[in-house]
């Protein structure tokens, strides 16, 4: 098992540099044109110390909204899977509810956030939305598959409905809600990222924007690189906690 974890992450190291390696190649030489600086272009600017107050406001700003996003979502996605799982006849409802906001295009529902709250609460109500959809999908899934000798058990015991959720359907979902964590950090940036296009008065999505606009190639691709980093980042270390689960929970 730990040799096969060596291989794994050694792969993956290897496909990060070939991947560094192939950006530097193509920038340096044109390949794609004066649109796609080399890497060290990129890590040069991005390192400049007059850019750093601008990055580091920007990047404090993004992050905010996304850690109010994923949490706001991630705990009205819960709570929402769990009034699902306890009163069965709103989850129907609660379900056709989900998918209709989901599936609104956040593109388009970006505007009418900004008329109706403000350009700045709408990222991360954006960034929550996503956020909320996987968490219900994933924690109402999870949450049917506790075996059935367990839920007799809990019955003949005396275990109430709400006793019985918390005590072993909601134990039962952790891997499901593990999962979760996983999938939703990439949807809470993109979120939040959506949501600053659209008029918020700072952050990543607004540098980008902005960058692209004015044509400064640099600065797009370093807004760009701290999100991407970021949201890898986010992603690698819940991927590290959704294995934890499932192995404590195997």
């Amino acid at each position: 098992m730990t040799s096969a974890r060596s291989q794994s992450l050694m792969l993956g190291l290897i496909g990060v540099l070939v991947f560094l390696a192939t950006w530097e190649v193509i920038g340096t030489y044109r390949l794609a044109g004066l649109t796609w600086p080399p890497l060290s272009t990129v890590l040069a600017f991005l390192s400049t110390p007059a850019k750093l107050p601008l990055f580091g406001r920007a990047a404090a700003a993004t992050f905010t909204s996304v850690g109010i996003g994923y949490l706001c979502g991630g705990f009205g996605g819960l709570v929402l899977a769990l009034v699902s799982h306890l009163i069965a006849p709103v989850r129907p409802g609660l379900d056709r509810l989900i998918a209709v906001i989901h599936a609104v295009p956040s593109i388009a529902l970006a505007p009418l956030l900004i008329v109706l709250a403000s350009a700045d609460v709408t990222p991360p109500i954006i960034s929550g939305l996503g956020v909320g959809y996987i968490f219900y999908v994933a924690a109402t899934s999870g949450l049917a598959t506790a075996g059935a000798s367990h839920r007799d058990l809990f019955a003949v015991l005396g275990a109430g409905r709400l006793s019985t959720a918390l005590r072993l359907d909601l134990p039962s979902a952790l891997p499901a809600i593990a999962s979760a964590m996983k999938l939703s950090v990439p949807i809470a940036f993109i979120g939040a990222i959506i949501g600053e296009w659209f008029g918020a008065s700072r952050g990543l999505g607004l540098l980008i924007v902005s960058a692209m606009q004015n044509f400064q190639i640099p600065l797009l691709w370093s807004a760009v690189l701290i999100t991407a980093v970021a949201s890898l980042s986010m992603f690698a270390l819940f991927s590290l906690l959704e294995r934890l689960v499932q192995e404590r929970m195997r």
